[in-house]
C-alpha cells in the first residue's frame, strides 16, 4: 500500500474505501486528452423528425458552454438545446446534443464552430434529447506518472470488477464544495436569489450529500453490497425495486436466490435521495439511515420544504468491460483504463479504489 500525500485535495478522500487503502498514486487529468468520455445513448433516427440530434466533441467546454454556442449559432433559446447528462470542460467529451430542425441548418455549423468543438455528425428524430436518456458513458483515462506495485495494482483491478462504492464524485458538489455552501444558505433564508439552473445544482448537492453519508456508514459497516434486513434493493439499470423482508433472508432458500441475483448484478442494495415521500427500507435498513441522516437535520428539512420526492439510488456500481494497459513515457510509468458506467456514476469513485489521485503535474511528453 502507498501514504496518500497531504497535497491531494479531492473531497472523495475523506470518504471510506471499501478496499481499503490505495494501491498506488498518480497524476490525475494533466491535459484534457487524458479524460476521454463518449455518450451511449440510443438515436432514434426518423426521417422526418422535427428535431436535429447533433454528435459533437468538445474540448475545454462544459455542457452548458455548448448549449450557449449552440443557440447563439441559431435561433433557438437555449432552453430549446436537449442534451442528455452534464459533461465536465477538462476532457474530451463526445455528447449529443438536440434542437428543433427550424433553427439550425448542420450542413453550415461545421464551419461556423468555435476551437474546442467538432461535429461529427447529425440524425432526424421525432423528439429532443430527454435529461437523463443515457444508457451510459464510455471512459478511456490515462494516469500518469504512477507509483505503485504493478502486480498488487492488478490485483485491484480485477477485484473492482465486482462493483464499487457509488458514491457522487466531488463536481457534483462544485468547487471546493460551495454547492453545498449555497444549499445551506438557501435553506437557512440567506440566498433569496438564485437563477434556476444553480439552485437544481444546490439542491442536488443536498442530496448527494446525504446519500454519502449513508453509503460511508455502509461501508465503514462493511456491507454496502449485501442486503440488510428491510432493503429497498433496486433492479439493476432501473428505478424499480422492492422491500427485502427478515423473514426472507431467514429463509435458505431465498436467500440463495437473492444472493444469486446480487452475484450476477442483477439487484444491488440501495440508499436514499432524501424529500417528501414514505421511505422505501425497512427494519434494519430505515433505522441505519434515519442515524445518519438524523446528523443533518437542516438539509432534510430543506429538501422537503422544497418538495423533493425522495428517491433512491443504488449503493454498489459495477464498471463495465475493464480493460488497462500500461506506457512507457519517457522516464515515466503511465496506466490507461477504459470502462463504461451507467448513468449518474462517476469515473473516480472507481479510480479511487485503485490509486490516490494527485494534482496534476507536468506531462512526459
Amino acid at each position: 500500500m502507498v501514504s496518500i500525500p497531504d497535497v491531494v485535495p479531492h473531497h472523495l478522500e475523506r470518504l471510506p474505501r471499501a478496499l481499503g487503502a490505495p494501491a498506488a498514486t498518480a497524476r490525475f487529468r494533466c491535459e484534457p486528452g487524458d479524460f476521454h468520455v463518449d455518450e451511449q445513448i440510443e438515436v432514434p433516427e426518423h426521417d422526418t423528425g422535427a428535431h436535429w440530434w447533433l454528435q459533437l466533441t468538445k474540448v475545454g467546454m462544459n455542457t452548458k458552454d455548448v448549449v450557449r454556442v449552440l443557440s447563439e449559432l441559431g435561433t433557438a433559446k437555449p432552453r430549446q438545446v436537449g442534451y442528455a447528462g452534464l459533461k465536465d470542460r477538462h476532457a474530451v467529451t463526445t455528447q449529443w446534443f438536440s434542437l428543433p430542425i427550424e433553427h439550425l441548418d448542420p450542413d453550415s455549423l461545421d464551419e461556423r464552430l468555435p476551437a474546442g468543438l467538432e461535429l461529427l455528425g447529425w440524425k432526424r428524430a421525432r423528439h429532443a434529447i430527454r435529461r437523463g436518456g443515457l444508457r451510459g458513458n464510455r471512459f478511456r483515462i490515462r494516469l500518469r506518472d504512477v507509483e505503485g506495485d504493478r502486480d498488487e495494482l492488478a490485483a485491484r483491478l480485477e477485484r473492482i470488477k465486482t462493483g464499487v462504492p457509488n458514491y457522487f464524485g466531488e463536481q457534483r458538489f462544485g468547487r471546493n464544495g460551495d454547492n453545498l455552501v449555497q444549499v445551506r444558505r438557501l435553506f437557512a433564508g440567506e440566498l433569496t436569489r438564485a437563477p434556476r439552473f444553480e439552485r437544481g445544482l444546490y439542491l442536488s448537492a443536498a442530496r448527494s450529500w446525504l446519500f454519502n453519508c449513508v453509503l460511508a456508514e455502509r461501508v465503514r459497516r462493511g456491507d454496502w453490497n449485501r442486503l440488510l434486513p428491510g432493503e429497498a434493493a433496486m433492479l439493476d439499470g432501473s428505478r424499480s425495486r422492492f422491500r427485502v423482508e427478515r423473514v426472507t433472508l431467514d429463509d435458505a432458500q431465498a436467500l440463495a436466490e437473492l444472493q444469486a441475483r446480487l452475484d450476477r448484478f442483477d439487484i444491488h442494495p440501495s440508499g436514499p435521495l432524501p424529500g417528501l415521500g414514505e421511505p422505501a427500507p425497512g427494519d434494519e435498513c430505515l433505522a441505519l439511515e434515519k442515524d445518519v441522516l438524523a446528523r443533518e437535520p437542516e438539509l432534510l428539512a430543506g429538501l422537503e420544504d422544497w418538495r423533493l420526492k425522495a428517491e433512491r439510488r443504488a449503493l454498489r456500481v459495477v464498471p463495465g468491460d475493464l480493460q488497462w494497459d500500461w506506457e512507457t513515457s519517457g522516464d515515466a510509468t503511465n496506466l490507461v483504463l477504459a470502462f463504461s458506467l451507467p448513468p449518474g456514476a462517476y469515473a473516480t469513485t472507481v479510480l479511487r479504489e485503485v490509486m490516490a489521485l494527485l494534482p496534476p503535474g507536468p506531462t512526459s511528453d
